[in-house]
């Protein structure tokens, strides 16, 4: 028999949550910081850094985030450095995540009547400040949305980071399972907490876009 209270595996899955919502601020964050570079580089002017950010994109939405997460936790001991599970699940996500709000970005940016493009080149804006004071605005809120729609992916996407050891709330619930041999009761609560993070994101962007959707029909 053990000795692990209900309370204690509440406490616990609880810590377990706030490592997911901490990992998944800092992925989106610093992917979100990465993706404004990868939007601008694919919209240049010059093809060099289009063709770089698109084989960038392609690597990263093209292989799985578990092959990836492989790749850095372990490769970093081939060349002599000891990468943590949190440093290598932070690295992992941030490039997940920059790779996907890139290309949800450009999409919002493409979106953009051409007509939108025309208006500001005629009266004689260059290219920059057409980004700055016509197309990101609109873009902006068209983005809006989507990008808080792909956060509920960021947030679960944090689960696999546990197969290379970094403890969130995956983690921490198949570690309770194993130690309390009632691995029905912790698995519902830790679907119970994706579920508590998860929702209300998407619920909110399901507001968003039919908020854009209906201001559009007028």
């Amino acid at each position: 028999m053990n000795d692990i209270s209900s309370w204690d595996i509440v406490r616990n899955l609880l810590d377990g949550a706030l490592w997911t919502v901490g990992l998944s601020l800092t992925a989106f964050i610093l992917g979100g910081i990465a993706g404004l570079i990868l939007l601008f580089a694919r919209i240049a002017k010059n093809p060099i850094p289009r063709r770089l950010a698109q084989a960038y994109i392609e690597v990263f939405q093209g292989t799985p985030l578990l092959m990836q997460l492989f790749i850095i936790f372990f490769g970093g001991s081939l060349i002599g450095l000891e990468i943590s599970p949190w440093i290598a699940a932070a690295i992992g996500l941030t490039l997940f995540t920059s790779a996907y709000l890139g290309e949800i970005w450009r999409g919002c940016v493409e979106s953009v009547p051409k007509g939108q493009w025309e208006a500001s080149a005629s009266l004689a804006l260059t290219h920059v400040e057409q980004m700055r004071y016509v197309i990101l605005p609109q873009a902006l809120r068209i983005a809006i949305a989507p990008t808080v729609g792909f956060s509920v992916q960021v947030v679960k996407g944090t689960a696999v980071t546990s197969i290379i050891g970094f403890v969130e709330l995956t983690k921490t619930g198949s570690m309770l399972a194993n130690a309390t041999y009632q691995p029905f009761l912790v698995f519902g609560l830790v679907a119970l907490g994706y579920f508590a993070l998860c929702y209300p994101l998407s619920a909110y962007s399901r507001i968003l876009e039919r908020k854009i959707h209906g201001s559009r029909a007028h």
